[in-house]
């Protein structure tokens, strides 16, 4: 397995500075696209993929009297996002547990937001992701989507050929994909070669 491998699922000590690199490396676009995330300053929220933590930790900054949970495939983001968070851990403001998107062990409607950072690129099945991910928020919830990578220019794909099972979605695709989970008011946005995408169920 090649070291950014480790872009998809951390393992090993390769995952773990590829966890490191990550929450240094992604800090810019997360800070811009955690601008279009409001949400109550009592919310509940979770960050799926949530990686070395980096982000959980921006939420629970953000949002001082919140709780912020975080779900992800690898044992080593799920050891690194407790780490990076531990005070909040130990405080109850925050869990983090080993899972799969497509069938997270939380409750229907339990979530006011959901966030998702720079993680889409790798999940198996993205409509029934987002299916899960609408199952879920409250009514009235909002879910975010961060990408670094927009699809929109030639080189974007490069990435595809270095890391298997990566999947770089347009705006347009992503926008058919919430649809069809019957999210609405879909909002897109983008900088440089940066997206957001916001919507609510």
């Amino acid at each position: 397995m090649s070291f950014f491998e480790n872009t998809r699922k951390p393992v090993g000590f390769g995952g773990k500075v590829m966890t490191a690199m990550m929450n240094i490396g992604h800090k810019p676009v997360a800070h811009w696209g955690l601008q279009f995330l409001k949400v109550s300053s009592n919310a509940k929220i979770l960050d799926c993929g949530c990686g070395g933590g980096a982000n959980i930790k921006k939420l629970l900054k953000k949002y001082p009297h919140s709780i912020v949970n975080g779900i992800d495939y690898s044992i080593v983001s799920v050891e690194k996002s407790k780490k990076v968070n531990n005070e909040a851990v130990a405080e109850g403001r925050c869990t983090v547990m080993k899972g799969n998107v497509m069938n997270m062990p939380y409750s229907a409607t339990c979530f006011d937001a959901v966030t998702a950072f720079e993680t889409i690129y790798f999940w198996q099945d993205l409509p029934k992701c987002f299916c899960e991910i609408y199952r879920v928020l409250k009514p009235g919830g909002t879910f975010l989507i961060c990408n670094e990578v927009s699809g929109d220019e030639a080189k974007d794909e490069k990435w595809t050929k270095i890391i298997e099972g990566m999947t770089i979605y347009k705006d347009t695709e992503l926008k058919i994909y919430l649809g069809q989970a019957t999210f609405r008011n879909i909002q897109i946005r983008k900088k440089n070669n940066w997206l957001c995408v916001t919507a609510e169920k």
